[in-house]
């Protein structure tokens, strides 16, 4: 006899492409009051010019929603492995590794 699927279940498939994932080591958050705007940037040292590897946009709604399941993920994360270090303070400049901005 065949199992039905639970209602509501969701069947999710990843290419193999997208598995490899992206690097960032940047991400740059902009909002309008109908959407926030994620672009991850993956920014080397000695490189003048960085590109957007990956936009993601979300509703205020599952905007909301990512970061609550990121904050949950992260207190996991912690507890497992000990705290993250908030590397807040070092401010690195958007020009990362290019030129010096001349007037």
């Amino acid at each position: 006899m065949q199992q039905d699927q639970p209602q509501n279940q969701i069947n999710i498939e990843i290419t193999e492409e997208v598995a490899e994932g992206s690097y960032a080591n940047l991400a740059i958050i902009t909002h309008s009051h109908a959407e926030f705007v994620i672009d991850f940037v993956n920014v080397m040292p000695g490189t003048p010019k960085s590109k957007v590897k990956s936009r993601i946009i979300f509703t205020p709604q599952h905007a909301k929603r990512f970061m609550k399941a990121l904050m949950e993920n992260v207190t996991r994360y912690e507890s497992t492995n000990g705290s993250i270090k908030d590397l807040e303070e070092i401010q690195i400049p958007l020009s990362f590794g290019g030129p010096a901005a001349q007037a």
